[in-house]
């Protein structure tokens, strides 16, 4: 199903890299041992959808202050899901 956009944070590029990031950590980590499901699987998908949560949370924002901050945030959440994919590698969950 394709939804017609909306929003304006559906029109930035980064928002639209996101989108596809969190689908590709999904697909990923479908391939993590069951016994991760409570575990890492369900720590990195939730930090991969703040990312799009947090941007367009944050494009919602009056002030550039709070804008900056959910940009921050989502950031951050980038660099958790990067540090969870590198545990998933050591793991050798994922190659």
């Amino acid at each position: 199903m394709c939804m017609n956009e909306v929003f304006a944070f559906e029109k930035l590029d980064v928002y639209k890299v996101a989108r596809v990031y969190v689908r590709n950590v999904y697909f990923l980590s479908d391939k993590f041992p069951q016994k991760e499901d409570f575990a890492l699987t369900s720590q990195i998908r939730r930090a991969a959808v703040s990312i799009t949560s947090n941007i367009a949370e944050g494009t919602s924002r009056f002030s550039v202050k709070d804008k900056s901050h959910f940009i921050e945030i989502a950031y951050g959440s980038l660099m958790e899901t990067y540090s969870q994919l590198q545990v998933a590698s050591d793991l050798m969950y994922i190659k």
